[in-house]
């Protein structure tokens, strides 16, 4: 099999091609593939599976090139390893997007798991660690049936509870109250679509970003809802967020169980309602794992270390009989 990539100038192609071509070296050696390069045009040979594979790879190198204007060698090997242990065709799981990225494909086995599962159900639960990509995926979900009108509004949610430290009181409106919990999603969605865009969405309430809290009594039709670190809500809260859906609306949860901040007498909710709730038909549960991580790659080394360490220590409690 052959496939040839013409990028789009070639300024992008030596951004692509990496110092002396050493990215295409890396490609080459990683897929067993032949490549060539001349001008704007790659050339790409060898098993259709690895040329799949390869080309995928250019593609992302070049959007990595396009968007920041440079691509580290770190970030090249981090694309490729990413490439290289998924068995998936990225592009049967794409989602349209509103923003200069068009569409958002999985990079792993398991975000394309994820995407299924949000699409087959109506609820589901996604857990997992930092940097797999739960909510970004979630968010990316949501705003691609707003762009095909499959919904109506965009329904975001987080539980106010702090990580550990104390914020104190807190200045201003409503929104200025409660935006340092709801950042991380206003940074997904920033990335989905223009600023104004969003901002003209969220005054019309298309979008809405708001914290737990306020979901008492309300019924949601047409939307997709999601909550994002639910690992912070309680049996209760859990129980009355989920009997938030209406009619022709999905729901999503997401949150990693290794970070509950909850008082330590409190249950997570969100580990009560996968015990509840993963046998019931029309609910999804997806668990993503450190090798899902798609951010710096030295995320994927941190959390393995704490694995690590959480592993001795259980063995150390073991040998001394305390448990």
């Amino acid at each position: 099999m052959e496939k040839k990539i013409t990028l789009a100038s070639e300024s992008i192609a030596s951004l692509v091609f990496g110092p002396a071509d050493e990215y295409l070296r890396q490609i080459r050696k990683a897929f067993d593939v032949r490549i060539s390069a001349r001008g704007e045009e790659v050339k790409i040979s060898g098993d259709s599976d690895n040329c799949a594979k390869a080309a995928k790879v250019v593609e992302r190198l070049e959007k990595a090139g396009q968007k920041r204007k440079g691509i580290s060698p770190e970030e090249a090997r981090n694309i490729i390893t990413q490439v290289s242990k998924t068995d998936l065709d990225p592009s049967a799981y794409s989602i349209e997007v509103y923003s200069h990225k068009s569409v958002v494909e999985p990079f792993t086995d398991g975000q394309a798991d994820y995407l299924k599962q949000m699409l087959e159900n109506d609820l589901t639960f996604c857990t997992g660690p930092a940097g797999t990509g739960k909510t970004y995926l979630a968010v990316a979900m949501a705003v691609s049936m707003l762009k095909k009108q499959q919904i109506r509004k965009i329904v975001l949610v987080r539980p106010a509870v702090e990580a550990g430290e104390k914020l104190g009181f807190l200045p201003g409106d409503i929104e200025a109250k409660v935006n340092p919990y709801l950042r991380p999603l206003f940074d997904s969605l920033e990335d989905l679509m223009e600023y104004g865009q969003m901002r003209k969405l969220m005054s019309l309430d298309v979008i809405e970003i708001i914290p737990l809290a306020f979901m008492r009594g309300r019924t949601l039709n047409e939307a997709v809802v999601i909550c994002d670190e639910a690992q912070n809500t309680t049996p209760s809260q859990m129980m009355m967020f989920l009997t938030r859906l209406g009619r022709d609306s999905k729901m999503i949860v997401t949150g990693d169980l290794t970070q509950v901040d909850l008082e330590a007498r409190n249950k997570s909710g969100l580990s009560d309602a996968i015990e509840t709730l993963s046998d019931v038909h029309g609910v999804g549960c997806c668990e993503l794992s450190r090798n899902d991580i798609v951010r710096h790659n030295l995320v994927q080394n941190i959390v393995k270390a704490y694995e690590r360490r959480k592993e001795k220590l259980v063995e150390k409690v073991k040998r001394e009989g305390m448990i």
